[in-house]
């Protein structure tokens, strides 16, 4: 059995900027307790985006209706829709106003498999079931309806738990975002070292058009 998630995540630690934030979140717990059942992930996998200054954040071009929760306060589920069948999760850090947020990049299962498995109905080993952000969401059954949702609330589906254990300084990785166009060498995605469901690297490639006939 693996060791029973420790409190939440204190909503102090996360009014920070992003990339602070984010090594810190390695070995966290993100827990998604729905009508099913719960749903554990630890976190192995996390990538920082420092809001407006970042021109590989959402927020790069100031605020809109679909990136409005990242503007604070800090400790909300930041969730957005991608390629048109993927969703992805965010905490959002930092004081209001300003749109600083961690996406979720993968995490290894610790509680609820069997229905992560009946989310993600593939054949395969227990690293893959979170490994990649759309894998995360899709085995937490995370969407847009959790969109703005309090993980430091004990009352809320979604919620952020402090480390089960130390994490070795040394075991923290830290490289370039992954596929993400602009800013794409700032080394602000971190994992653990040797942890099989961090996800493999992909720098950006441009997606192809459609040719259209003549």
């Amino acid at each position: 059995m693996p060791d029973q998630p420790a409190g939440l995540l204190p909503r102090e630690f996360l009014n920070r900027p992003a990339p602070e934030v984010a090594p810190g979140l390695l070995g966290c717990v993100l827990e998604h307790e729905s009508p099913e059942g719960l749903v554990a992930v630890r976190l192995t996998e996390v990538e920082a985006y420092n809001g407006e200054g970042d021109p590989a954040s959402h927020a790069a071009r100031g605020r809109t209706a679909r990136n409005a929760v990242m503007y604070g306060p800090p400790g909300y589920a930041y969730v957005y829709f991608t390629y048109g069948m993927h969703f992805c999760v965010n905490v959002v850090c930092m004081t209001p106003g300003t749109a600083s947020a961690v996406l979720m990049r993968a995490g290894a299962v610790i509680a609820g498999e069997e229905l992560a498995r009946r989310r993600r109905p593939v054949q395969g080993p227990p690293k893959d079931l979170a490994r990649g952000p759309a894998r995360l969401c899709q085995a937490l059954a995370i969407d847009r309806a959790l969109n703005g949702a309090d993980f430091c609330d004990p009352a809320s589906p979604v919620r952020l738990r402090s480390r089960t254990g130390s994490v070795a300084e040394n075991a923290i990785c830290t490289g370039p975002r992954v596929g993400v166009s602009a800013a794409a060498t700032v080394p602000w995605r971190f994992w653990l070292d040797g942890e099989p469901s961090v996800s493999v690297y992909r720098p950006w490639v441009p997606r192809r058009r459609s040719e259209r006939p003549i």
